[in-house]
């Protein structure tokens, strides 16, 4: 009979990629129980995914395109903000629900060994429906402005990327965070919010002093918002805008991964 024996981690360790892909079939499911957990029970289901996004870009058009007046490109207020409501409502859900994954599985966690990582990975596929239904609700307000995206579209997957990257790193962070402090938890909503207008969801990059927009940029999702606005209203993407910030969310995603196998030797213990 052969004993596998398992140790803690020590120091900065990389991923194992062989162990996750071993584990691949408990992502799965953690991913389509997160699916299913946040529409159980619920009258509308997926419906709220369409909702969120309409309901807010519908508050933003009325107080930032009607009464404040806030420029748009010459865009359609609607169509600007909803453009850059999409990722960010995806970006911020992903945050929060990967943030609390450690914590909210804290009984799984002290039972049995997985990789930690399966964690938060699955809260952030678990939202890619979300942003799926989010996408289909684009092209209904491209078809309803008569807009006809350039075969810069393309790039949509290269943003989804950074997305992904920017989102997953710093929900590595803050969920490793969270075991120790738990005001993490209940930071996040706070923090989230604050985020949002230091990204141009309501105003576009443009409009930020040319004296402070390359320190602007280098935030991910200033390139992600710009990005996807770009390509889906066929214009020049501004690369200028998007590299800074492309930057950074690789190495917030090198940066999460490095500091929660870090911090995962602790997490049995605290948890």
């Amino acid at each position: 009979m052969s004993i596998t024996s398992i140790k803690p981690t020590k120091g900065w360790k990389f991923v194992d990629f062989q162990e996750l892909w071993h584990y691949r079939d408990l992502l799965y499911f953690l991913t389509i129980r997160g699916i299913k957990a946040k529409y159980a029970q619920s009258i509308l289901g997926v419906g709220w995914a369409i909702i969120q996004p309409l309901a807010t870009t519908i508050v933003f058009t009325i107080v930032f395109g009607r009464i404040a007046k806030v420029a748009s490109d010459g865009v359609p207020y609607a169509l600007f903000s909803y453009l850059a409501m999409w990722p960010w409502i995806y970006f911020s859900g992903t945050l929060t629900e990967s943030s609390n994954s450690l914590v909210s599985n804290s009984s799984m966690i002290t039972k049995v060994y997985f990789p930690r990582l399966v964690l938060p990975f699955s809260a952030v596929l678990s939202k890619l429906l979300d942003f799926i239904l989010g996408f289909i609700v684009a092209v209904g307000f491209l078809i309803y402005y008569k807009v006809t995206p350039g075969i810069s579209v393309m790039l949509l997957p290269l943003f989804v990327v950074q997305l992904l990257f920017t989102s997953l790193g710093l929900g590595l962070i803050f969920s490793a965070m969270a075991v120790q402090y738990r005001d993490v938890r209940y930071a996040m909503t706070f923090l989230v919010q604050l985020l949002m207008y230091g990204a141009p969801v309501v105003y576009s990059t443009s409009a930020v002093p040319e004296k402070f927009r390359y320190l602007f940029c280098l935030n991910p999702m200033v390139g992600v918002i710009e990005g996807i606005r770009s390509i889906f209203l066929d214009r020049p993407i501004p690369w200028d805008w998007i590299g800074p910030g492309s930057i950074v969310s690789l190495l917030i995603f090198m940066f999460g991964l490095l500091y929660f196998r870090r911090m995962e030797r602790l997490f049995a213990d605290v948890a």
